[in-house]
């Protein structure tokens, strides 16, 4: 557990962010390598099904992305001000409705996944593929709930180290099984998803025990476990709108697959394999944006306002530097980095075309980020739900459809910094009136 109400500010956000950001980018290598292996030995068919997954995988993730949000910030409140009896209540309540949820989504996922793909128009090419993968991947949804809660527990008291060792081990395991499943056993699309929720599953049944062993507060308990109601509702409260701002964005990038899907195949694939390089590149920012979340909890937590503006700051100056020194290598190297996939010119062209308009704006994302993790912090989670809302779906998704008809794919493409740059105007327009602190859980 860290304390993050003392030390200079700066350092406490980039030693916590470094821990997340290590294993995100072990989390996206997966993804990526993954995905080379997909497209390498299955097609461009297999890697567009896998690819057209994601958003809809996202989609019944998300509210249970913004349960564990809301769990972090609700816990780190409770560590600053050092309530502990308070936290191990809310780690009880958080487990009891990540497994029930998990339960909930894996039986909807595995029963409709053909007929969600068929919503979107998926090509008729690519659809057996991507309903066998999402079918077999929510049957891991238990392990993948699991390990999301354990994680954003232990970050809400300062540990961000713990879960980096057990992703890392996932991760390896991921691609040699990724390997032995398609290369050796020839098990086709089937072999990915099995693979990923048997790697998945290891490191959620690790981190349970390790946890039991070395901290009692934390421990994943069955008997005797406890449901809060208080607690509960004041996690939805903070987490809710998190994950309805996750919905948002999920169902964007299903709306954005839709439009994408009217220009076939080679443009899927390209787009697939371009958003895991684009993934691997905002990591960065959005590591910083969650190390700072937890950095502000615990800080108004403390009641230490002075050191949350320092530390909004420190994170602002760090993550747009390193945006733009991603940027310049995305826009100089993308077209090597797009030849990994699969041996297609036209899908490499297309995917560099999107990544070379698409990076050049990475640093207004990390500027929008930033801005939210504040408010997000302090516990002031509709405003950025709004924000998002507003970004996505009254800019990017009408952009992108009128744009298209215009340019084709590459209108689609620039509709994401245009929705990143009202994004970015609103947030800091929010942040600056100072509204966000009167938020706070513990009073």
């Amino acid at each position: 557990m860290k304390d993050l109400t003392k030390g200079k500010e700066y350092k406490l956000i980039l030693m916590f962010a470094l821990p997340m950001l290590l294993g995100n980018v072990f989390q996206q290598l997966y993804n990526i390598i993954d995905s080379v292996i997909v497209g390498n030995y299955l097609g461009k068919e297999a890697l567009a099904a896998v690819g057209a997954s994601f958003p809809i995988i996202f989609l019944l993730m998300s509210l249970i992305i913004g349960v564990a949000i809301g769990s972090t910030i609700l816990i780190s409140q409770y560590y600053g001000a050092k309530q502990y009896e308070n936290i191990r209540k809310a780690v009880d309540t958080i487990n009891i409705v990540l497994f029930v949820t998990a339960i909930s989504f894996g039986i909807i996922g595995s029963v409709f996944s053909k007929e969600i793909f068929v919503l979107i128009k998926l090509p008729a090419d690519v659809l057996p593929d991507a309903s066998k993968y999402l079918r077999i991947y929510f049957m891991g949804l238990p392990a993948f709930f699991g390990f999301q809660g354990i994680s954003a527990i232990l970050r809400g008291v300062g540990d961000s180290k713990t879960p980096l060792y057990f992703l890392v081990i996932a991760t390896i395991a991921n691609i040699l099984l990724d390997l032995l499943f398609i290369v050796v056993f020839n098990t086709g699309i089937e072999g990915v998803a099995y693979a990923t929720i048997i790697a998945q599953g290891g490191a959620f049944l690790t981190a349970v025990v390790w946890v039991g062993k070395y901290n009692k507060l934390l421990s994943y308990r069955i008997i005797n476990i406890k449901f809060d109601k208080e607690i509960f509702i004041k996690s939805l409260k903070i987490g809710l709108p998190s994950g309805f701002q996750m919905l948002i964005v999920s169902l964007s990038m299903m709306a954005i697959y839709a439009i994408v899907n009217r220009y076939g195949t080679t443009v899927i694939a390209a787009y697939s394999a371009a958003l895991r390089i684009d993934s691997l590149a905002m990591l960065p920012a959005m590591m910083f944006s969650n190390a700072l979340s937890t950095f502000v909890g615990q800080n108004i937590g403390a009641k230490s306002f002075d050191r949350v503006k320092k530390g909004f700051i420190s994170t602002l100056v760090m993550s747009s530097i390193l945006s733009v020194i991603i940027t310049f290598v995305i826009v100089y190297f993308g077209e090597a980095m797009m030849n990994m996939f699969i041996d297609d010119a036209e899908v490499v062209r297309i995917g560099q075309e999107y990544l070379v308009i698409v990076s050049s704006f990475y640093v207004l994302f990390a500027i929008m980020f930033t801005s939210n993790a504040v408010m997000r912090g302090a516990g002031d989670t509709v405003i950025p739900m709004f924000i998002t809302l507003i970004a996505l779906w009254l800019v990017r998704i009408p952009v992108a459809y009128l744009f298209g008809i215009e340019w084709g794919e590459i209108g689609v493409w620039w509709s994401m910094p245009i929705a990143w740059a009202v994004g970015m105007t609103l947030s800091l327009i929010y942040y600056s009136t100072g509204r966000w602190k009167l938020k706070s859980v513990v009073k």
